[in-house]
């Protein structure tokens, strides 16, 4: 059945269509199938969704056929201008103008109707173009985050993609070589070349004229980096990406190439199995999953993002949290309460001193996964986090699952518990009445501000890239 509201507005213009065709009014059709007139009127206006039984009788009364009727296509040019336009007002664009929609009437000509579509048209030309903003980016970033969480984060149609050309490459087990990705990419057409003056906004360059995937030299000789971005280079081709008409495209696109990366570094059969296998014995446990398939620990937690809800039927989340306790990758599915702005993003938002995310830094020990326990509003949440460094400090990377499944994973018999009650600000946030007497009035700390907060992406074909030290760079190595 239509469940959206142009797949309902297409189909009320076709039950219009085949009404007046028939000759009937509202209410001798209504008389005809039992119900009110009125009633058919909201059905015809796209307002309220008919039953099955419901439109097999208007089918009938109107001598169609139901699968007709159900068309996904507009009966005729006027319903069709119609359905664009009542689709361009009630875009994110229009709506933000606070204008009044404008009401169709018969009184409305087909003419009305193409220029006032022409003016939507261009403001959605000139909102695709538009600079990426740091709010456009954290709303696309925040609705491709609830729509990949509707879909388990598993796209199923890339993994098949990935076990084809890892089967055409000779790959069969274990971990992936950097000998079987040069295979890949030859395969395609392309040679794995390691330049030192990559620009410094791209992690590789593509030349589709000669040939070549252009990495920079630090990926040599080993770890999952080198592997990671030259399969990232090659899905581009290999999902048909054009440039990014805006952010949110971009954000897919950069989703798709990681997902499939992921996918051939851990491919889907022989991961589900390590999975399963590690389930049975009760013994899940990232830091396995990782050397299993020889790649970082967060790339192996975010991939068991993609499998275990989908395959082994376990709900879970997912944090890499930065030293200052901003989260800067999310997912979940478990339901754990997680900070968010008033547009939904979680990504840059401090999460609770009490998670093991940020616990997990006061560790002495942080050779191994560090195991908790934490009470939530939502539930008992079992989390397992790893810290790490880089040049720009410290991180962690937790993955977590609700209390009942903790029963699977190692590290389930810890003793390490706390309790969250955030987003209540009493929980972390709120100084302790002591504290605030003790230094209200008599401290003045300094804020600092991320630049990222004020610099949008610079335009171009590709956000965030510079695209005059792209040609540069391959006009000098062509």
């Amino acid at each position: 059945m239509p469940s959206t509201t142009i797949e309902l507005a297409t189909l009320g213009h076709r039950i219009r269509h085949f009404r007046t065709a028939a000759g009937l009014t509202l209410d001798e059709l209504g008389a005809a199938v039992g119900v009110a007139g009125s009633h058919l009127s909201l059905i015809e206006n796209g307002k309220r969704e008919p039953k099955l039984s419901l439109l097999q009788e208007i089918a009938a009364a109107t001598g169609t056929q139901l699968a007709e009727l159900l068309s996904t296509e507009p009966p005729n040019r006027r319903a069709a201008l119609e359905i664009e336009l009542e689709r361009a007002q009630t875009s994110h664009a229009f709506r933000q103008l606070g204008l009044p929609p404008i009401r169709v009437t018969k009184a409305l000509s087909d003419e009305t109707i193409e220029t006032v579509l022409g003016l939507h048209r261009e403001l959605q030309r000139r909102e695709r173009e538009a600079i990426a903003t740091p709010e456009e980016a954290r709303r696309a970033n925040t609705d491709m985050r609830l729509r990949m969480r509707e879909m388990n984060n598993h796209l199923p149609d890339i993994e098949k993609l990935a076990e084809k050309q890892l089967k055409s490459a000779g790959h069969t087990s274990g971990a992936l070589t950097h000998r079987t990705v040069s295979i890949m990419a030859e395969q395609l057409g392309f040679e794995l070349i390691y330049a030192g003056d990559l620009p410094a906004s791209t992690r590789s360059i593509t030349d589709l004229e000669n040939g070549r995937i252009y990495l920079p030299p630090a990926s040599i000789p080993g770890g999952h980096g080198l592997r990671s971005m030259a399969l990232q280079a090659m899905a581009h081709r290999l999902l048909g990406h054009q440039p990014p008409r805006d952010y949110a495209e971009f954000l897919q696109q950069r989703l798709e190439i990681n997902y499939y990366a992921a996918a051939c570094l851990m491919p889907p059969a022989p991961a589900v199995a390590f999975l399963q296998q590690a389930k049975k014995d009760r013994n899940l446990a990232v830091e396995d999953f990782r050397d299993a398939f020889g790649v970082t620990h967060e790339a192996a937690g975010m991939r068991m993002t993609n499998l275990l809800t989908e395959h082994i039927g376990i709900r879970l989340h997912f944090l890499r949290v930065a030293g200052d306790g901003a989260i800067s990758r999310v997912y979940e599915n478990d339901g754990l309460p997680l900070p968010m702005d008033v547009t939904g993003a979680v990504e840059g938002q401090i999460v609770c001193r009490k998670f093991a995310a940020r616990a997990a830094f006061a560790e002495q020990n942080r050779t191994t996964e560090h195991y908790q326990y934490t009470d939530t509003p939502s539930g008992t949440f079992w989390c397992s986090t790893q810290t790490g460094t880089t040049h720009d400090g410290e991180f962690s990377i937790t993955v977590g699952v609700p209390f009942d499944d903790a029963k699977w994973f190692r590290g389930r018999e810890t003793a390490k518990r706390a309790s969250s009650q955030c987003p209540d600000e009493s929980c972390c946030r709120r100084p302790s009445s002591q504290a605030a007497e003790r230094w209200q009035g008599r401290a003045w700390p300094s804020a600092r501000v991320h630049m990222q907060m004020f610099t949008p992406l610079p335009r171009g074909a590709f956000p965030g890239v510079d695209d005059s030290e792209v040609y540069d760079f391959l006009d000098r190595h062509a």
